[in-house]
């Protein structure tokens, strides 16, 4: 999943985006409203992370332009600010969630991962097609009950493609969703990783494929039959 944070103090912003990468979100930063802004016309982020005093354009004008927009990514609120007042107001202009300065990485982590979850309508951390099983909280695979290694990157390409189940994803689609601004994928990139990722999930001659190709179109994951 991709995520964006909008937060000028570098303290908060370069540990929480150092963090998120490391638990395999592709991750964009933004230090001012403005840029933030331009950022969300840019890309479709799977989590939005916005502070809310930020010089350029403030973090509520931000949400307010979102919803206005119809943009339902969900949006987690940080702020300084504790009273119940501002958390109300924060909520009702369309946050999805309010997290208060100063907050534990891993309290973040676990709000991200939910709102990951909402925005495709999934209530579960698992994920599964056959005996394929994502665990989005533990960040394990299994297939057949055996543990399956995946470095980052083909993680969270499984977890897409997964979150994404019984639907044609795109190349495009999946180069939004897997690589931040920092990362330069090539036409054949996406071929690549799924390769990659097929041969990683096939433990044996009789693992049922899970990730099919639809020529011209993209990719998708299907129930074993």
């Amino acid at each position: 999943m991709r995520i964006l944070i909008v937060e000028d103090s570098a303290l908060i912003r370069n540990p929480v985006t150092k963090a998120l990468k490391a638990s395999g979100y592709a991750v964009d930063a933004a230090e001012d409203g403005t840029e933030g802004w331009q950022m969300t016309l840019d890309h479709d982020y799977d989590v939005i992370i916005l502070d809310i005093m930020l010089p350029g354009m403030d973090g509520r004008e931000i949400l307010r332009r979102l919803r206005a927009a119809g943009n339902e990514t969900p949006v987690l609120f940080l702020t300084a600010k504790d009273a119940v007042g501002d958390r109300v107001a924060g909520l009702k202009l369309g946050a999805d969630d309010y997290l208060t300065k100063s907050f534990a990485i891993e309290e973040l982590l676990a709000r991200v991962e939910v709102l990951g979850r909402r925005k495709y309508a999934k209530r579960s951390h698992l994920l599964v097609a056959g005996d394929l099983e994502l665990d989005q909280a533990a960040k394990t695979v299994r297939r057949g009950g055996c543990e399956v290694s995946l470095k980052p990157q083909l993680f969270a390409l499984l977890e897409y493609l997964l979150l994404r189940k019984g639907q044609v994803v795109s190349r495009t689609e999946i180069e939004e969703h897997i690589y931040d601004e920092q990362a330069s994928p090539m036409s054949n990139v996406v071929d690549a990783a799924v390769c990659t990722l097929r041969r990683a999930i096939t433990l044996s001659d009789n693992s049922a494929p899970i990730i099919h190709t639809r020529r011209g179109m993209g990719y998708v994951v299907l129930e074993p039959r």
